[in-house]
């Protein structure tokens, strides 16, 4: 059994908006945890903007790949103060994950271990 075709990219006139799946999906998360009331638009503007200026005093470059880098770096901050998905247990599941995406053969899903 093949696996499904991914989906296609979202697209605006110019092309693609997001060069690949996990940058629309950080933003479809922040946005899903403001819905469910985790945090407020206002804090994930804030969390947004603080890792914007944090990336420009470093003189990270100023790309779509930096861009999902402060995006993640602020969704991975406001999980951390404001639900219970703590520093210590994103360190554990980046691990997991890490350690099952190393484990399984190419081509076939990666599954966490029990």
């Amino acid at each position: 059994m093949s696996p499904p075709d991914a989906p296609a990219p979202f697209t605006d006139d110019s092309g693609p908006v997001f060069d690949e799946p996990w940058h629309a999906q950080v933003l479809a998360l922040a946005d899903a945890m403001v819905a469910a009331g985790h945090f407020s638009a206002a804090d994930w503007a804030e969390a947004l903007g603080a890792a914007r200026a944090a990336a420009e005093a470093r003189a990270a470059p100023d790309t779509v790949e930096g861009y999902y880098l402060c995006a993640l770096e602020a969704l991975e901050g406001l999980l951390a103060r404001h639900t219970p998905i703590g520093a210590q247990i994103q360190r554990e599941r980046k691990e997991a994950w890490s350690r099952a995406y190393l484990a399984t053969p190419h081509g076939r899903p990666v599954e966490l271990g029990r």
